[in-house]
C-alpha cells in the first residue's frame, strides 16, 4: 500500500501565506508542522523559529550539541562549508540505524531542508533584514523504508517550505476552524473511526 503524505487535500497549495518576517517578536517561538511526499518516501517536519539569543535559541544550541544513539542533530548545509541562514538545527526523529537511512537523513532531506529554507529567504517570506538574527529548529521524521534519495529532497523541501510558511502565518488555520474539524480528525496513521 502506498499511502500519500500531504497536509492539505493533496493538491498543491501554492503560496501558504502572503506574511513577511520581519519583526522578531512575531516569530519567536513560533511553530510549524507539515507532511509532504509519498510512502515510503514522505517526509514530516516539525519546526521551531527561535531569536539568536533567546531561550528558543538556546534550546537548538543544546539539541545540536546532544546527540544520542541513532539521533544526530546537525546544521542544515547546501555544501561542505555552506550552512544556510538562518542558521537551521536539524534533529531525526527517526532512530539511524543504518547506512541508507543515515544517508536519505543527512544527504537528501538535509539538502530539501536547506533549499527550502533559501526559497523562504529568496522569495522574502524571512525578510533579509532579520535572517541573521533568526535560528530555525526543525525535526525530520523519515520512513525507515524510503528509498528514493531524489524524492525524498523533493519531499523534505516542500513539507519544510510549508513548515516555515505555516510558522509564519500562525493564525492558520484558527483556533474556531481547528475546534470545528475536531470530529472529523484523521491522519496516515490512524485507520479506526
Amino acid at each position: 500500500m502506498r499511502t500519500t503524505y500531504t497536509s492539505d487535500s493533496g493538491a498543491d497549495p501554492g503560496p501558504l501565506t502572503t506574511m513577511v518576517v520581519r519583526d522578531l517578536d512575531q516569530v519567536d517561538g513560533a511553530f510549524g508542522e507539515a507532511f509532504a511526499g509519498e510512502s515510503p518516501d514522505g517526509v514530516h517536519i516539525n519546526l521551531v523559529v527561535g531569536r539568536r539569543g533567546g531561550p528558543t535559541a538556546a534550546a537548538a544550541a543544546a539539541a545540536l550539541m546532544a546527540p544520542s544513539p541513532g539521533h544526530v542533530p546537525f546544521l542544515a548545509c547546501l555544501h561542505l562549508g555552506a550552512a544556510v541562514r538562518p542558521p537551521t538545527v536539524v534533529v531525526n526523529k527517526t532512530t539511524i540505524e543504518g547506512d541508507k537511512l543515515g544517508r536519505l537523513t543527512w544527504g537528501a532531506a538535509q539538502l530539501g531542508i536547506a533549499q527550502a529554507v533559501l526559497d523562504a529567504v529568496a522569495d522574502r517570506a524571512i525578510d533579509h533584514s532579520v535572517a541573521d538574527d533568526l535560528v530555525l529548529l526543525v525535526g525530520v521524521w523519515l520512513d525507515a523504508d524510503a528509498a528514493d534519495e531524489t524524492a525524498v529532497r523533493i519531499a523534505a523541501r516542500g513539507c519544510m517550505r510549508q513548515a516555515i510558511d505555516r510558522a509564519i502565518d500562525s493564525d492558520r488555520p484558527t483556533l474556531d476552524e481547528l475546534a470545528a474539524e475536531r470530529e472529523n480528525a484523521h491522519n496516515g496513521f490512524y485507520s479506526g473511526r
